[in-house]
């Protein structure tokens, strides 16, 4: 399975930080390629990754003074089809987890869970006896942001190119798609310690899964973070005026995709109002909250995303004291049912 894109929209412009990693990642990878002759050279190769490669015996027993090594490995790579799969998965995912996180602390992290990946990798090589071996790639720190994503975007679809006797696409839900990944690596480094059948892949399987695990630990933390902790910008009050439908006019209520955009909605029916509001960079309607103020007449819709800020949307004059009863949201659009109450 072949990730080509994602359908979660950014909130902050272009993802220039990840587009910086894939360029190092590339550059680097065109002075290895130069330097050993596309890896046709062993003895050039092998120098040059057991000076910058993550040596696991230098990892657990030079530490720190190995550390810059962990840094060094997390953008070399051993082969074409290795850094092409590798900047795929980071050109796909890593752009939202950038949006979520900002450059500052996503470059940090992003780090950090390659970090965590190199150390459960030399750990576990230290103990199988391979720890002269060294470990080159940026998969573990891909898996950290295949892991963040996962708590992140749960809600998100995956467009794929899948390979089975035919070539052709389909959306994969990510809570499919990223656990059938992890799975994978879970029974490879089962394998891998089974028999030499697994070691002769090469693969750093513990990697993964080290710098997965870390990546959806940060990303649950960072959920439970408060918003004041997340978003230092201030809520910005956005009051517009909405349109106004009468449900027993017998209007014909309109699609979610025939919403107009930025102009939220008020739907009156026989026992209740509905606020129809489109809401960008939020994963879930728990991400979204709303309440009637009787003062104003006014449903302050409060979102709590990529960015928090908030709507005020005014009801009718009629509307005496309603009721937030629920909310959902579906593809970018938040319904807001608020219950009327009797005079």
């Amino acid at each position: 399975m072949f990730p080509i894109h994602d359908d979660i929209e950014r909130m902050h412009g272009r993802p220039y930080l990840n587009y910086g990693l894939i360029a190092i990642n590339v550059i680097v990878f065109i002075w290895e390629a130069s330097a050993t002759s596309f890896f046709s050279d062993p003895r050039a190769t092998e120098d040059i990754f057991m000076t910058y490669g993550a040596v696991p015996n230098r990892i657990v027993n030079d530490f720190p003074g190995s550390a810059p090594t962990v840094i060094t490995s997390m953008f070399m790579h051993g082969g074409i089809a290795h850094i092409i799969g590798n900047m795929v998965f980071l050109f796909v995912f890593g752009d939202n987890i950038e949006d979520r996180y900002g450059k500052i602390k996503y470059i940090l992290i992003y780090l950090g869970w390659g970090a965590a990946a190199a150390l459960a990798h030399s750990f576990y090589a230290v103990s199988a006896g391979q720890g002269e071996i060294p470990a080159v790639g940026a998969s573990g720190a891909i898996s950290g942001i295949l892991g963040a994503y996962l708590v992140m975007y749960p809600r998100a679809n995956i467009l794929t190119i899948i390979a089975v006797f035919f070539i052709y696409t389909v959306r994969i839900p990510v809570l499919v798609y990223i656990p059938f990944w992890f799975i994978m690596q879970l029974i490879f480094a089962i394998i891998g310690q089974l028999g030499p059948a697994g070691e002769a892949v090469g693969v750093a399987y513990l990697a993964h899964i080290g710098g997965f695990v870390a990546g959806a630990l940060t990303g649950l933390a960072w959920r439970a973070l408060p918003n004041s902790v997340k978003y230092k910008d201030a809520a910005k009050e956005v009051q517009v005026k909405p349109m106004f439908r009468n449900r027993m006019a017998r209007n014909v209520r309109p699609r979610i995709e025939d919403v107009v955009p930025a102009t939220p909605e008020v739907i009156e029916g026989p026992d209740y109002y509905e606020v129809i509001a489109e809401i960008r960079g939020v994963s879930d309607a728990s991400d979204i909250s709303a309440r009637y103020e009787p003062e104003t007449r006014q449903v302050r819709i409060v979102a709590r995303g990529t960015r928090k800020y908030e709507l005020l949307v005014k009801l009718p004059d009629t509307a005496v004291n309603p009721v937030v009863k629920h909310i959902q949201y579906v593809n970018g659009i938040a319904r807001i049912r608020l219950a009327k109450n009797s005079i």
